[in-house]
């Protein structure tokens, strides 16, 4: 390596938490359940919820993807992880020849609730990588905040 040659760091992994006052059994189906997946998170959904399994969901909005990934990790009210595929906007960049980031979502009890953390992990590095990592954490803030409030609609009306 050149002396004084600049290295890009790969982006660190995106990480979100929300914390929901409602029994953790709920809050773990809201990510097995495709009812409940359309009521927060995408527009259909088909899960099989085992390790290996599909994880597959859709959106029929602006923009319209499918992001038909698998279950790479699941324990019964304790975390989720999955292969995710990104928008059109950042398939090339992201998806080929295969999904290049995952997302792992783990539930922990707290004083206050469950705490919801999501992690995508697997970014690379540069500009385009920084935009695509930027519209994701957006994309998950948004919607983390949009499952609690299903939730507690769902739970209390």
């Amino acid at each position: 390596m050149l002396r004084g040659a600049l290295v890009e760091e790969n982006l660190d992994p995106i990480l979100i938490q929300v914390t929901i006052p409602l029994p953790i059994a709920m809050i773990h189906a809201a990510f097995l359940e495709p009812a409940r997946l359309r009521g927060w998170l995408c527009d259909d959904a088909s899960v099989e919820p085992r390790v290996g399994g599909a994880y597959r969901l859709t959106w029929t909005g602006d923009p319209a993807f499918a992001s038909p990934g698998t279950i790479t990790q699941l324990t019964p009210e304790v975390d989720l992880g999955f292969r995710w595929y990104a928008p059109p906007a950042f398939a090339a960049l992201l998806n080929e020849p295969e999904p290049r980031t995952s997302v792992y979502v783990r539930l922990q009890e707290s004083p206050e609730g469950i705490d919801v953390t999501l992690e995508q992990s697997g970014w690379g590095a540069g500009e385009a990588w920084e935009e695509a990592r930027s519209w994701h954490f957006h994309f998950w803030d948004e919607r983390l905040t949009k499952l609690k409030a299903y939730l507690i609609h769902e739970a209390y009306g």
